[in-house]
């Protein structure tokens, strides 16, 4: 992912103040810039890195900022970037493994704007938003909804109706999806490709919807994370090859090595129910009960099928918890 402080979007994508119904230059100014500094031994840090940067947006005029978890995963160090130019530290208050949102809370007293939080179920196909990124104007996208669908991505995730934008925001990670009210309508998380006409693959960006985090809020402010039993984690990234699900590799220390997974295994059924797609394959897991239930495999492997037991485990327990400074 490129820094926030290197790029600038064409002037031709960026979003005109008269093309909105709200102040828009003010809706953009709640969007902040984050700089994280992850431990080199974190779990975390060989897929991730140790320096990371991207976007979060101020949903309280208090410094509480909403954005990606994976920025802010395991960092002991975090500094955030105000419209003005002024930087502040920050402190990781919470993060959600299902849904991927992070919350962060300024360390300084500011009197920032905020956005309010829309509804993202409200929004339909083809509406005009914008994908704001730190730094106003210049560093934001004018874009459209092209897609409302299920998403499942390799390390474990699954949301039921993800929202996709196009045209994509080159530096994705934390921005801002403001709706035609100049409300947050959700979280940008990643860039993918999609075919629109044969051979011509179009750059989109997938949205994490912001009704997910209402849920779940008044938990992460209060405890860091979701009440209830964590979901059963195995630490496999998988991959789907011809309606086949093949394993693409293992976290290191992670419940799957242990169990002796490998890469380039076929994962067959998941106790006795055949998978053939990423989204079955994880809900079949956790519908086994919570963290630590053990997750019966069906594995093809160098011509053989073979059964294994996976113990799982709390992805969290691995993770390093946040420090106050």
């Amino acid at each position: 992912m490129p820094s926030v402080s290197d790029w600038k979007i064409p002037t031709p994508a960026q979003p005109k103040p008269g093309d909105y119904g709200y102040d828009l230059d003010r809706a953009l100014a709640a969007v902040v810039g984050l700089r994280t500094i992850v431990p080199p031994d974190a779990f975390t840090a060989e897929t991730l890195g140790t320096e990371r940067a991207g976007h979060g947006v101020f949903i309280r005029d208090n410094g509480l900022v909403l954005t990606i978890g994976y920025l802010i995963t395991e960092a002991e160090t975090i500094w955030i970037t105000l419209f003005d130019g002024r930087s502040v530290p920050g402190h990781v208050i919470g993060y959600d493994q299902e849904t991927g949102f992070g919350l962060v809370q300024a360390l300084a007293r500011l009197e920032v704007p905020a956005l309010e939080l829309g509804q993202s179920a409200a929004i339909s196909t083809g509406e005009r938003v914008v994908v704001g990124g730190a730094g106003g104007r210049a560093r934001s996208v004018a874009a459209r909804i092209v897609a409302k669908q299920e998403f499942a991505g390799y390390w474990e995730y699954v949301l039921d109706e993800a929202i996709f934008t196009a045209p994509a925001h080159p530096n994705w990670g934390g921005t801002a999806l403001i709706g035609p009210s100049g409300d947050l309508l959700g979280i940008g998380s990643l860039q993918l490709q999609h075919v629109v006409d044969k051979d011509q693959p179009q750059n989109i960006n997938m949205i994490v919807p912001i009704d997910l985090l209402k849920p779940i809020f008044d938990d992460l402010m209060k405890a860091g994370r979701r009440s209830g039993p964590p979901r059963p984690w195995l630490g496999l990234y998988a991959t789907e090859v011809e309606r086949r699900l093949v394993v693409v590799g293992l976290a290191e220390r992670g419940p799957a090595k242990k169990a002796d997974l490998r890469q380039g295994d076929i994962v067959l059924s998941v106790a006795g129910k055949e998978v053939r797609d990423l989204a079955s394959f994880f809900r079949r897991i956790w519908a086994l009960g919570p963290a630590g239930v053990e997750v019966p495999l069906a594995i093809y492997r160098d011509g053989e099928t073979i059964d294994v037991r996976v113990k799982s485990s709390e992805r969290n327990r691995f993770l390093k918890s946040p420090s106050l400074h």
